[in-house]
């Protein structure tokens, strides 16, 4: 058993909270074969980083912004088979608001409708693709999200479930801990622990204010 100790907590959101692997998939899918990509490529490169950051790399020939736009609404349309995966709602629920965010790679309006779709609080205040010019594997999603919650970023602790999202926590000075929804472990390895599920993570809070965490 892995036992982590921090100040605060920065939760990745597909993919970690909720299972938005069904529509990530059909929506990509659908836009690669309209531009003549491979599918399987496209889904599998577009997991854990900004759409934008996704289109430059497998269609640099497109007008980047423009094909957001489109995703983004294609996605904010495809809810089907959104599902909140076991533990999110309780560790959230065992967290002072004040001490765990979320860090994503999608925009404001997509991570609200996601969140209340599954049935999770929408935090007042979340990192997402618009408020970063550099999306992971920068660490600039988590070095904003460690500055929201007033703590220094070695003492938080990130859940991710991406390569590039493990990355970005690594380089922005933090543990990160890998959750197996979509990557395999082998994909994970930078990671400093890895869960199954959010449903084996037990958190205690000390006295200090600050979290164990036990996997």
């Amino acid at each position: 058993m892995r036992s982590l100790h921090c100040e605060a907590i920065l939760f990745d959101l597909d993919g970690v909270l909720v299972d938005s692997t069904p529509c990530v998939a059909r929506v990509w899918a659908s836009w690669a074969r309209e531009h003549q990509l491979d599918p399987g490529y496209v889904v599998h490169v577009a997991h854990g980083q900004r759409t934008i950051e996704t289109v430059r790399t497998v269609a640099p020939h497109l007008d980047a912004q423009r094909e957001t736009n489109r995703m983004e609404q294609m996605e904010l349309d495809d809810t089907e088979g959104l599902r909140l995966l076991p533990g999110a709602k309780e560790i959230l629920a065992s967290l002072p608001l004040h001490r765990y965010t979320i860090v994503t790679s999608g925009t404001r309006r997509l991570a609200t409708k996601r969140l209340q779709v599954a049935g999770l609080p929408v935090p007042a205040r979340m990192i997402t693709a618009d408020d970063v010019t550099r999306g992971k594997p920068d660490p600039e999603p988590y070095l904003a999200g460690a500055r929201f919650l007033g703590c220094v970023p070695s003492q938080c602790v990130v859940f991710e479930d991406a390569p590039s999202g493990i990355r970005s926590a690594k380089a922005a000075g933090m543990a990160a801990v890998a959750v197996l929804t979509t990557y395999e472990a082998t994909e994970l390895a930078e990671a400093d622990a890895i869960t199954a599920s959010l449903q084996d993570v037990r958190v205690q809070v000390l006295p200090s204010g600050g979290f164990a965490l036990e996997m």
